[in-house]
């Protein structure tokens, strides 16, 4: 890298994508991350910033532009830190999401087992039906500015729901009338820190405003506001967060007009959303997910299936149709609260709900001589502890259907599983985030039986069988 250094101007190709979205240039060896770049251009680059083992670098001119170039639509993007992908088309994007599932699992995971082609999007624009829009403290309400906290003020995102962008502009509205504060976190003074909106399938939703504060002025005004910029809003809700740091919520709320839920219905069944609790944020991408999560699950009606990082209950009830026995686990007691209101309201008496750690929960049941034949787990982006893997291969289940929202994680716990002797059988990419550089993956791990201990398992299989 002796050649490379900061204002270099070099010319290169695009070979492919970084895990964040921007072009990777190889330059004298040296890999440079360059954004805004298209697979199989070339390029005059300028380099930026020069690290220990790779470089950064900006676009000077585009000499030869990809035919999957495409024009962004949103005038934001390069400057708002929500989407990545806006300069290629939907096809390319989906080529730089399936490979990245590819290289992670062979490369971090060490295993060949068959990726199936990525499930893209019907509808990849407004399909957020959770939205946050973070308050600076100059009043601007929109989203952060990539790698900073300054808020760009945005009136219409491409990925929000329109109701979601009205019911934002509306608080932001009522800020600017009644000269109420917004939050600081550089001196931790000010009122107004963030606005939550969710949306369900039917377009009614809920506001929850976040604030420095357990009470806000002209609070009949702000539901006023709210109510006339979406009618069909059913609840509006006030959540106070007191702490420093990016933590989005608090622990305490109050409903300032009608009710702090909302419903919502996903793969046939109805589910109560509190404004806690975890849901996947594109209704129709996660049920296609659900699909291939069933699919992999092959149950058959008699097995007990565990389901770890179960939110409201989304995937453990989905199951329960098919299982004999279904049993969720997850650490928010709001999401257990809506989960077993859930399962009443379906009408599912098979399925029950308990609250704490996954990694404490999995030891209990594991100590308590649990056998589930199948678990299901869909932890946060940090992937599984070792702990929790190795609670699960105790348990001795015949299959584990682990379901990513990041594939480097993913691939690490594929390594961690095999080593436990639980081996990847099918992988599923879903493009859950249009626009952004994030995809969800389904993972099929099935138990590797001692007396085929010296074979490789049959990654051909049409259903999920023991090795």
């Amino acid at each position: 890298m002796e050649k490379l250094c900061q204002g270099h101007i070099d010319t290169g190709i695009v070979e492919g994508y970084s895990s964040e979205g921007l072009g990777i240039v190889r330059l004298d060896g040296a890999v440079v991350f360059v954004p805004g770049t298209v697979r199989g251009e070339r390029i005059r680059l300028r380099i930026t910033k020069v690290m220990k083992n790779a470089a950064a670098g900006e676009v000077v001119e585009v000499l030869e532009p990809s035919v999957e170039r495409a024009d962004p639509e949103c005038p934001h993007f390069g400057i708002c830190g929500g989407c990545t992908f806006q300069h290629l088309t939907y096809g390319e994007e989906l080529w730089a999401k399936e490979q990245r599932v590819r290289d992670a699992l062979e490369r971090l995971g060490g295993t060949d087992a068959p990726v199936e082609p990525i499930l893209g999007a019907k509808d990849p624009t407004h399909y957020r039906n959770k939205s946050q829009y973070p308050v600076g403290a100059d009043g601007a309400v929109g989203f952060y500015q990539a790698r900073s906290h300054r808020v760009v003020p945005i009136q219409r995102c491409l990925i929000q729901s329109e109701v979601s962008d009205r019911t934002a502009g509306a608080v932001r509205d009522w800020m600017h009338r009644y000269r109420v504060s917004p939050y600081d976190e550089t001196t931790g003074k000010g009122l107004i820190r963030h606005i939550y909106v969710r949306v369900n399938a039917a377009g009614e939703s809920l506001c929850c405003v976040v604030a420095n504060g357990r009470q806000v002025p002209r609070e009949p005004e702000l539901v006023a506001f709210v109510r006339r910029a979406a009618p069909h809003t059913v609840g509006v809700v006030l959540n106070t967060n007191v702490r420093k740091g990016n933590v989005i919520l608090g622990d305490r709320y109050r409903t300032l007009w009608g009710q702090a839920f909302l419903m919502d219905t996903l793969c046939g069944l109805t589910f109560k959303l509190s404004v806690p609790s975890f849901y996947q944020v594109n209704r129709a991408q996660a049920e296609r997910l659900y699909h291939k999560a069933l699919e992999y699950a092959a149950l058959t009606g008699r097995e007990t299936v565990l389901d770890l990082y179960c939110g409201t209950g989304t995937i453990t009830l989905c199951m329960a149709a098919q299982a004999g026995r279904v049993i969720g686990a997850e650490i928010v007691p709001a999401a257990i609260a809506d989960a077993k209101e859930n399962a009443v309201r379906n009408g599912i008496e098979n399925a029950s709900f308990f609250c704490g750690d996954a990694a404490d929960i999995a030891a209990e049941l594991e100590a308590e001589g649990l056998r589930p034949d199948v678990i299901t787990v869909d932890p946060p982006r940090k992937g599984l502890s070792p702990e929790v893997i190795m609670s699960i291969a105790a348990m001795g289940p015949e299959r584990v259907v682990y379901v990513s929202c990041d594939p480097a994680t993913l691939g690490r716990d594929v390594k961690r599983f095999a080593e436990q002797g639980y081996l990847a059988v099918r992988a599923c990419p879903v493009d859950m985030f249009p626009g952004t550089a994030h995809v969800e993956t389904v993972v099929l791990l099935s138990k590797l039986h001692p007396e085929h201990s010296d074979r490789e398992p049959d990654s051909s299989m049409g259903s999920a069988r023991p090795i």
